[in-house]
């Protein structure tokens, strides 16, 4: 099968919309879900005329091609995302570019901001609270150490998953929308960015977020000792 009838067969593939299709700058976005024959589910971003601008790309690159670097990379930082099935772009009729990027659904995981509004943290209890925490800060050390930066790093792009496993709780964390991700020349600059912006747009109590911010320089190591958080 060529690439250009591949992504045809993929494109036919329709599913119900979890992100209604936006439109800005001339393009547009949205996110089905498609349920396969053999009960996998897998998540299907679609976009349309929709690229960003670099200045390694100064005219242009499809969005979803940053996004397929970013998650081929985060598995050799040892940070989890979802598992890339298929990504590929071709240009429509009209010459817009057209980007696909499927990936498989993260099972047993859910946003952090739902799981704390679900009572999660009342559920567990403070001990699993405080290995949640300190697993988001290694996960985002690990990241940004690497000299990656989110781009859109809120609490709804943090996901988890924390389970009850006899007498034991596992809990496991993963890192999702990473379509403005891109490498920095300076690590704290990363840092700073993503960790600023999600100060901003968390829900955490003053106290779980005072504590989040401590192991996370922990993990991150005594370069980021100088940076105001």
């Amino acid at each position: 099968m060529t690439a250009a009838l591949a992504f045809e067969t993929w494109w036919q593939q329709q599913g119900e919309w979890v992100e209604e299709p936006n439109h800005r700058r001339g393009g547009e976005s949205g996110v089905q879900r498609l349920y396969q024959d053999n009960g996998r589910v897998l998540y299907a971003k679609r976009q349309v005329g929709h690229f960003y601008r670099s200045l390694r790309y100064p005219f242009g690159r499809p969005t979803v091609l940053r996004e397929r670097d970013a998650l081929l990379a985060l598995p050799r930082l040892g940070v989890k995302a979802a598992n890339l099935f298929y990504c590929d772009v071709q240009r429509d009729a009209a010459g817009r570019w057209r980007g696909l990027l499927v990936t498989e659904e993260l099972k047993g995981f859910q946003q952090l901001d739902h799981w704390y509004a679900e009572g999660g943290r009342e559920r567990f209890g403070v001990a699993v609270n405080e290995q949640l925490l300190a697993q988001v800060a290694d996960m985002l050390a690990r990241f940004h150490r690497a000299g990656w930066q989110h781009g859109s790093l809120y609490q709804k792009h943090l996901f988890v998953r924390v389970e009850q496993v006899g007498e034991r709780v596992e809990v496991e964390t993963a890192l999702l929308d990473l379509e403005k991700s891109r490498r920095r020349i300076s690590k704290l600059q990363a840092a700073r960015h993503d960790m600023l912006q999600l100060q901003r747009h968390s829900s955490w109590r003053a106290g779980d977020w005072e504590r989040l911010v401590y192991l996370y320089q922990q993990a991150f190591g005594s370069a980021i000792k100088g940076l105001r958080l």
